[in-house]
């Protein structure tokens, strides 16, 4: 048998020699990548530092688009609070305006319907004071006339024996004999004069009043109390001191504006 020479293999191969082939080879392929590797890495930093200067450039760009938009923002927001100032100044402006105008015109209105109502009431007023007539005195008791009027005369007088003037009318009529109001009105007053003796005296319209006395009684009626025309209100009597010697009768009198007149013009 053969001995195989130390170092080859059956075939004759260097074994040791493939080994170093080996080596070198893979020796070389760990520098080539390296290398490779270094220089990928040198171009990936500057693709890095190009990226990085891209991103901040863009960064940049945003915040001058942000600070810009915040500035126009602002001014926006700004011109938009001075534009509703404005308008809420003219509104306000307007609102004062019609305010007032509605004031004055409201004042004005008022003041017109007040001087229609006024004219209405005094319109009013004249037409009922026109409307108003005179009373139409009926005779407070039934009877014939004693004494006439006679204020610018005179009359012969029985109790003072002597001429005098007459105020009224003296009506016959017998004692408690009940007197009746002449006209609707408001008793004055009820007193006890010193020459007539008991007195009622009535208000009327348009200034006249009625004077009843010589009477017995008034408790019928009391001051302030508003009459009617025919409604009792007294009964004859004797106590008036200037006529007490005539004969039973009612001393009736009329006056208008406080002016005595003539009692038989005005009884109808």
């Amino acid at each position: 048998m053969r001995r195989e020479r130390r170092g080859f293999n059956g075939d004759g191969i260097d074994m040791k020699r493939v080994l170093y082939i080996a080596g070198g080879i893979l020796s070389l392929s760990v520098i080539v990548f390296i290398a490779v590797f270094i220089l990928g890495s040198g171009n990936n930093d500057t693709q890095i530092a190009r990226y990085n200067s891209s991103i901040i450039n863009e960064f940049n760009e945003t915040s001058t688009v942000e600070e810009t938009s915040s500035q126009m923002g602002k001014s926006i927001n700004e011109v938009e609070n001075e534009t509703t100032n404005v308008v809420n100044e003219v509104n306000n402006t307007v609102r004062e305006d019609e305010e007032k105008y509605a004031v004055n015109t409201s004042s004005s209105t008022q003041k017109k319907v007040e001087n229609n109502v006024k004219e209405e009431k005094v319109e009013s007023k004249e037409e009922k004071e026109e409307e108003v007539k005179d009373p139409e005195f009926a005779k407070p008791v039934e009877g014939e006339i004693l004494r006439e009027y006679a204020k610018d005369e005179l009359v012969y007088s029985t109790t003072l024996d002597e001429w005098v003037t007459h105020a009224g009318i003296d009506i016959k009529a017998e004692k408690t004999t009940v007197v009746k109001a002449a006209e609707a009105g408001t008793i004055k007053s009820i007193k006890n004069d010193p020459r007539y003796g008991l007195t009622v005296v009535i208000e009327h319209v348009n200034g006249f009043t009625s004077v009843y006395s010589n009477l017995l009684t008034a408790e019928f009626v009391e001051e302030g109390e508003t009459v009617k025309k025919g409604q009792t209100i007294a009964t004859v009597g004797n106590t008036a001191t200037f006529e007490i010697a005539d004969e039973s009768h009612l001393h009736f009198e009329i006056l208008k504006d406080n002016q005595n007149v003539d009692p038989e013009l005005y009884i109808k």
